[in-house]
């Protein structure tokens, strides 16, 4: 197992420590809270019956004494009523105060219990914090080259990146911001607006159409009708069966426009598409039910418009020859792809103490292995010296054909006489000239 495999493995096992110990607590927490609410409601009968003993009590403590005529020895048919005095106020049963102190202690032992395992659990999740900080190294600054953008040039050419990444998402206010405040010239504001906006308009219509708004993806796919069918792009066709759909979801008050919509856009592809035009008129059948009840309910989903959008991206992207992604976000991505690569080379360098061999030149001490998304130009290696060639060491073409390095020319080379390693001919060393892939 390598050091990443490793350091993932442990922070794994903390991590699965910690869901164990919550999934326990919420067990124990729903018991407690259950044990909580009985006692509570044992303890609301309680006082219920004393308060009811209590109010019995209250009201005999007054009676009213109203003789009859014949009892009436005074013969004047006075009434006479007799008061009490009021009684004590009637307290608790011993069994009824046992009841509420047991009820009341059993309530705070089970709430000091809930909070100590609370405690508890956080004391276990800011350990996984720790965890990472000890498997994984957070220092980057080993394989930074700080020296870099202390370059003007390059600093600008970050900035310039940045800027176009705004400009490809809309931001247009952002990007001026970053541009007035780097101080970048006007020259090259032009060309960050410039060189983008034709992406900034495509990347508007794939914002669109994640909304469900077809108007500007279809205007730009008609026209642009015959690039896209000469590259066999079927992006033109979704756009205007999706819009079908949208038309037929409407229900049966849209019928009407849904059939003029597929009689004007759908004759172009009646020989191509044939048999799936046949299947969307079919799905006039299911209009009094609702194309939710029907096997045409995936074209409601969100899925089908986002698979849409992308599509369109893909496709209007290599028409118009510009890059789906930004080259920051490009250089981002590649750069996160390989850090890891590099950290763990950089710590092996470290413990065998050959620092020397990492100098902070254009080559990396190991190769890495990028995606085919990240590749944009050819690498020639030199067959004689099995290197890469770089700036510093460019590719050569001899006069016979053959392509060497740079430094392979030089130590194959005596003097101003070359003899070429793959063929006996022998050529002047200066004639040898620099090719770009």
């Amino acid at each position: 197992m390598d050091n990443e495999s490793w350091a993932c493995a442990s922070v794994e096992k903390d991590l699965t420590r910690v869901v164990t110990k919550l999934e326990q607590l919420h067990e124990n927490a729903s018991a407690d809270i259950g044990d909580i609410a009985l006692l509570m409601s044992d303890l609301v009968k309680v006082l219920g019956k004393a308060e009811q003993i209590v109010t019995t009590i209250n009201s005999s403590t007054q009676v009213s004494a109203t003789p009859s005529s014949g009892d009436d020895t005074m013969g004047d048919g006075v009434s006479m009523q007799v008061e009490t005095e009021p009684t004590a106020p009637q307290r608790l049963t011993d069994r009824q105060m046992d009841v509420i102190r047991e009820a009341i202690l059993k309530c705070n032992e089970r709430v000091q219990k809930l909070s100590t395992e609370h405690r508890d659990l956080h004391g276990s999740i800011s350990k996984i914090g720790k965890a990472i900080d000890r498997n994984f190294s957070a220092d980057f600054t080993s394989t930074m080259r700080v020296d870099v953008l202390q370059d003007e040039d390059n600093l600008m050419l970050l900035n310039k990146a940045i800027a176009k990444h705004y400009c490809r998402q809309g931001m247009d206010d952002v990007a001026r911001t970053l541009i007035r405040e780097c101080k970048m010239s006007e020259e090259h504001a032009q060309d960050v607006f410039d060189s983008e906006r034709e992406f900034a308009d495509i990347y508007g219509m794939w914002v669109k159409i994640q909304k469900r708004d077809l108007t500007d993806a279809l205007k730009w796919a008609r026209v642009y009708s015959r690039q896209l069918s000469d590259r066999h792009s079927l992006i033109e066709f979704r756009l205007h069966r999706m819009r079908f759909m949208q038309l037929v979801s409407y229900g049966l008050d849209s019928q009407r426009e849904a059939i003029t919509y597929a009689r004007l856009n759908f004759k172009k592809f009646a020989v191509r598409y044939e048999h799936e035009i046949a299947n969307l008129m079919a799905s006039f059948i299911y209009l009094p039910s609702g194309l939710e009840n029907s096997p045409y309910k995936h074209f409601l989903g969100q899925e089908m418009w986002t698979e849409l959008s992308f599509i369109f991206l893909k496709d209007a992207c290599q028409l118009l020859g510009i890059s789906k992604n930004s080259a920051l976000s490009v250089v981002v991505n590649a750069g996160c792809t390989a850090l890891p690569a590099l950290l763990n080379i950089k710590q092996v360098m470290q413990s065998r103490q050959v620092l020397g061999m990492w100098n902070g030149c254009d080559e990396l001490p190991i190769e890495i292995d990028l995606q085919p998304e990240f590749r944009f130009h050819s690498i020639f290696a030199c067959p004689i010296l099995r290197q890469q060639t770089s700036e510093d060491n460019p590719p050569k073409k001899l006069t016979c054909g053959h392509v060497i390095s740079n430094d392979a020319l030089h130590k194959l080379s005596n003097g101003h006489i070359l003899k070429c390693p793959y063929c006996p001919v022998e050529q002047n060393a200066e004639e040898a000239v620099r090719i770009y892939f």
